[in-house]
């Protein structure tokens, strides 16, 4: 009986130790592989800080620039209307910017000189669906945050216990 009560806590010291090294072991070699691979001038623990990607889930923030057909288009909008002077070029310039604060402000807009949502809706450019109503659910597709046990009104079996 003496033996099993000291045979059974130093296996497990052993087990807990012995993982216990392997672990710092295998941390200290994917430290040495990230110092090596990195080569930029910073500390190696710094060197891949804000790099992080996700492969296919990654998305690119902030907003991409019109094409320049985009930007024509815009232009003879602009133009029909009368706030833009000159030839559709296609270049997002000083004469489109200053058109754009012209249009933005005789149509109760804040006259930035930028393309924001109001003003490309405005200009019958802008989305058909934007701002007029909430987000539609697409058909078939089932919503989380509605089909949850805890948004339900009933309480559940377990709760009933």
């Amino acid at each position: 009986m003496i033996s099993r009560k000291i045979v059974l806590p130093a296996l497990l010291l052993s087990l807990v130790a012995g993982s216990g090294i392997s672990a710092g072991a295998a941390k200290a070699q994917t430290t040495k592989k990230k110092a090596t691979a990195g080569t930029s001038k910073s500390s190696g623990s710094k060197a891949h800080r804000g790099t992080k990607k996700s492969g296919k889930n990654s998305r690119q923030r902030g907003q991409k620039a019109p094409t320049p057909d985009r930007i024509n288009e815009i232009q003879m909008a602009l133009a029909k209307n009368g706030s833009f002077t000159g030839e559709p070029n296609g270049k997002w310039d000083d004469s489109t910017v200053s058109a754009m604060k012209k249009y933005q402000a005789s149509h109760g807009l804040n006259p930035t000189g930028r393309l924001d949502a109001p003003t490309l809706q405005k200009l019958g450019l802008g989305s058909t669906t934007a701002g007029v109503a909430p987000p539609q659910t697409p058909p078939g597709a089932v919503s989380r945050l509605t089909s949850s046990k805890f948004n339900s009104a009933e309480p559940s079996s377990e709760n009933q216990r």
